[in-house]
């Protein structure tokens, strides 16, 4: 017995030697070892090795920069090799397993990057069998290889919220570089992320009130009955109040848990088949008063039953037409649910209403009407005695919450806490919206079948060296035992984390722009969701390096069009589906006339994605607006051109989107085209404004910072993402979040919406031409280069906006034109500027416009949009001109010089046309040019 203990302690004094050996040789090896992939992560260090002699294994746990990478089959495979090429020649012949983050390296490979077995483990057990929440029914084209019906869950960051120790509402982080991430983060989820995951078919819900529409309109029979609420029923069952109470808006504002919902009543009736005989329809009418032209969101309120109709129709009219859309009301009652965006003109009138009707499928479900919503509307949450003052978009998802009727869970007050209060109040909406579905089968809620979960926030340090930051994977697995509410590992976050991780490595290369980890810690916003779920850090606002690509309306399409399409490889590895990315935007886009000059001929072409080999246009939609208001619901087109019948004396507008089975594109810049009855010619109208750009910003060894009021720059489209103008521009303050630390910032920008570039400027240069006799067409600036015989046109009409850079040769094609005696009108702020384009045509400047400044011609004062505002980008700096010899003055600034004048057949102005705030006024210039 003594001898076999003996020999035992001595295996066993042997084994851990040779562990030992095993080990240090491991330990040695990783010193110097680089992990593949990513190499801004951390060196691996080996937690333990565990040499098992008897069966001929090495189990080897590692940590550090091994549980922070992204694994691949291939990456995997090279750290097996190169693990096993370190280790004594005894232990070749070893099985070794390689563990990180608590699981085997190879468990980590995501299946959407797996080429051969998947892990069925990581997929859903069961599907939501089509239950889509809401349908675009008017949708011309059909999404096969997308997200078509996949519900997401985002929430963009922090909000402003009420801190009782301040005694005041406050934001989350602080305002720096004229941004705070509150409002920053917003700027890449409203704009990209949100528009690239619909495009692909996704139902997006956001835990905070997301579109930058300030305006708000509520229509509900509690309030409206007979003005604005009608109801209409031709049979014998007729509109009853609901057993459940609806939505009321009777107080200015709520304190506590208070909500509006459950406050009022709610109608309901029983539905009937499609039938020929209208005596069996019954209708509900919501007309609003819409209180500024413009597009809104509109939502819409219901209860949800066992026997609720899944396929209710709304009918939105809007001013492009009449779109449709169904909702299933056995899912999202007693909440708003989001029918869509549309453009309403001011007021009451036809072209504004949501009509709904008691058709449906089946007979003798019921059919839900309660209140109908237009906008985002003000903050009314009450906290310490006082409301936000500033739009729901920019407070907090908890105040959100309690707008949206979610329960007091959802709400309830961490006392004398909301900041915590708030971050909580994120996940337990996401769950509650989703309980009940078969992604959360667990629990009581509203039946959505939310599948994930995504947080984006841009919070990750700075850089004293002026580095850039960088982006921040997070995903929590160890919670409620590791398992999500359909018992599946919650290590399906951690793919989510790693291909979103990867993505951006792979795609914004050109950018330097690398993901610094992928974080497996305890955060709310990855642990509390019952469906996977992750944080992603986009990059950091307190950093000056990353805010100066973060601000760049390039690098933020680049950059979201990445996480759009590792969501969409996630989600549809998940269902085991085939997916395509959708295409980029077309390019050379042209309207032209006819020979007939009775027809538009539309033309424009495909662009390829050098990173997506699936991303190739196979059809096109066209969308098409008549005069000033709305797009129609869009006509599918399988080549690249379209031709379109014109009616005289209206402004056509169309813009184009690239389709394939996986969507639809972002859209075409807008081109318009008018025939006008007077025969005076036709005039080319060239959006050469095609410039996108972050403010003016500069550099130094001891100061840095953001001069909006030298430059705001030009976003795409809009923009609400500036606190206020920097103060502190002192590089030896950075770090500090204090009134005099670098990048502070004032707060009068904040809730205010800024227009950047809509590229819709050849309707209202084109309105101007009709008004002057003279038919017009447009086309954009890549195409304009490539034009050959530009003599059938009458004029020129070149758009240049606050351009910056300028095209030789669309320069050449406008003196050539010039040249051969053809009429140019040349307008914007910057064409002067360093020998610009002016001299071309013996046009100089000669200095700068006071900010108050009026503009005048022969007939009366006028006004540009010089400042940030809601309506047009802004003016900063105009070129005052000087009047060449021979010339004549066409507008002046009041008191410092010319600001428009005309030498031979070319008429400029060192400000944009599109930028006075009067139509009449630019239609009388464009008048004065072309005579």
């Amino acid at each position: 017995m003594k001898r076999k203990i003996t020999f035992i302690a001595l295996m066993a004094m042997a084994t851990a030697m040779y562990s030992q050996q095993a080990g240090e040789a491991i330990k040695h090896f990783l010193s110097s070892y680089s992990l593949p992939g990513n190499s801004r992560v951390r060196r691996a260090a080996v937690k333990s090795v565990d040499v098992n002699d008897r069966k001929s294994t090495i189990e080897l746990t590692l940590t550090n920069g091994a549980d922070e990478m992204y694994y691949t089959e291939d990456i995997v495979a090279r750290m097996y090799k190169d693990i096993t090429s370190c280790l004594p020649e005894e232990y070749h012949n070893y099985k070794l397993s390689i563990m990180a983050d608590g699981r085997p390296i190879e468990y980590l490979v995501p299946n959407a990057d797996r080429r051969g077995k998947l892990e069925k483990g990581k997929m859903w057990r069961k599907d939501h069998d089509d239950d889509r929440w809401v349908t675009n029914l008017s949708r011309p084209f059909k999404i096969t290889k997308g997200l078509d019906g996949n519900h997401i869950s985002l929430c963009q960051s922090h909000g402003r919220y009420y801190d009782a120790q301040k005694g005041g509402w406050v934001w989350q982080r602080p305002r720096l570089f004229c941004t705070t991430e509150d409002l920053f983060s917003q700027t890449f989820v409203i704009p990209y992320i949100i528009p690239m995951l619909e495009n692909a078919g996704a139902i997006v819900y956001t835990t905070r009130d997301h579109f930058w529409q300030n305006a708000e309109e509520i229509v509900d029979l509690d309030q409206d009955e007979d003005t604005k609420y009608f109801e209409v029923a031709m049979n014998e069952d007729e509109w009853e109040d609901s057993p459940v109470a609806g939505f009321r808006h009777a107080q200015t504002a709520y304190s506590g848990l208070d909500t509006p919902f459950g406050k009022g009543n709610c109608r309901q009736i029983k539905s009937v088949k499609p039938s020929k005989r209208a005596s069996e329809m019954a209708l509900v009418q919501w007309i609003p008063d819409i209180p500024r032209s413009g597009k809104y969101p509109v939502y819409v309120s219901y209860q949800s039953f066992k026997n609720s109709a899944e396929d209710v129709v709304y009918e939105i009219h809007h001013a492009g037409g009449v779109s449709e859309v169904r909702v299933n009301q056995r899912m999202g009652g007693g909440m708003w649910v989001l029918l869509g965006e549309y453009e309403f003109e001011q007021g009451m009138n036809d072209n504004g209403k949501i009509v709904l009707s008691n058709i449906c499928r089946k007979k003798g479900q019921i059919v839900s009407a309660d209140a109908v919503r237009f906008g985002g509307g003000m903050g009314n949450i009450l906290r310490g005695g006082s409301v936000s003052g500033l739009p729901r978009w920019a407070e907090a998802a908890k105040y959100s919450a309690q707008w949206y009727g979610m329960p007091d869970s959802c709400i309830e007050n961490i006392p004398g806490d909301e900041y915590r209060s708030d971050i909580y109040s994120r996940p337990k909406s996401t769950n509650e919206v989703g309980g009940g579905s078969v992604y959360i089968p667990n629990r009581d809620g509203r039946k959505v079948p939310i599948e994930v979960c995504m947080a984006f926030h841009t919070d990750a340090g700075f850089s004293k060296s002026d580095d850039l930051i960088g982006p921040l994977s997070i995903c929590t697995t160890d919670w409620n035992d590791g398992v999500l509410a359909t018992g599946m590992d919650r290590y399906v976050s951690r793919d989510l984390a790693s291909l979103l991780y990867e993505g951006v490595n792979r795609d914004m290369q050109k950018y330097h722009f690398q993901v610094r980890a992928l974080w497996n810690r305890n955060y709310g916003e990855s642990r509390a969701p019952d469906v996977p779920s992750v944080i992603f850090e986009m990059l950091s606002h307190q950093n000056f390096a990353d805010l100066r690509l973060g601000y760049d309306p390039q690098f933020k399409f680049d950059f979201c069009r990445s996480i759009y399409k590792s969501v969409l490889r996630y989600i549809c590895s998940m269902h085991n589906k085939p997916f395509v990315v959708a295409p980029l935007p077309v390019t050379d886009f042209s309207v032209r006339l006819n020979e007939s000059r009775q027809e538009a001929i539309l033309s424009w072409s495909p662009v390829s994605d050098p990173l997506e080999p699936s991303a190739r246009a196979t059809s096109y939609v066209v969308y098409t607006r008549k005069g000033r208001y709305g797009f129609d619901n869009g006509q599918v087109v399988q080549g690249t051109s379209l031709t379109v019948p014109l009616t005289p004396d209206m402004v056509y507008s169309f813009k184009v989107c690239a389709l394939n089975d996986g969507g639809r594109s972002f859209p075409s810049e807008i081109l318009s085209a008018g025939i006008s009855s007077q025969n005076g010619g036709t005039a080319l109208i060239v959006n050469g404004f095609t410039r996108l750009e972050g403010p003016a910003w500069y550099n130094t060894s001891t100061e840095q910072g953001f001069l909006l009021d030298k430059d705001p720059g030009v976003q795409y489209g809009a923009f609400a993402g500036f606190c206020g103008r920097q103060k502190v521009f002192t590089k030896s303050t950075m770090g500090s979040e204090a009134i005099d630390g670098l990048g502070y910032s004032g707060n009068e920008l904040e809730g205010k919406v800024i227009m950047g570039n809509t590229f819709d400027y050849p309707y209202i240069h084109g309105e101007g031409m009709l008004a002057s006799g003279h038919s017009f067409t447009s086309v954009s600036e890549t195409a304009f280069q490539r034009m050959g015989n530009l003599s059938g046109y009458h004029a020129i009409d070149m758009i240049y906006g606050v351009q910056k850079t300028f095209s030789d040769a669309s320069v050449s094609q406008l003196a050539g034109f010039a040249a051969n005696g053809g009429r140019l009108l040349l307008s914007g702020a910057n064409m002067l500027k360093g020998g610009g384009i002016g001299n071309h045509f013996g046009i100089t400047g000669s200095g700068s416009v006071g900010e108050d400044c009026e503009l005048s011609n022969a007939y009366s004062t006028f006004s540009i949009y010089r400042q940030m505002n809601d309506e047009m980008y802004s003016v900063p700096e105009p070129d005052v001109l000087n009047v060449p010899e021979g010339g004549q003055i066409l507008a002046t600034y009041t008191g410092f010089g010319a600001a428009g004048v005309r030498t031979g057949n070319v008429s400029l102005f060192g400000f944009p046309l599109e930028s006075i705030k009067d139509q009449r006024m630019i239609n009388t210039l464009i008048r004065d040019a072309m005579k």
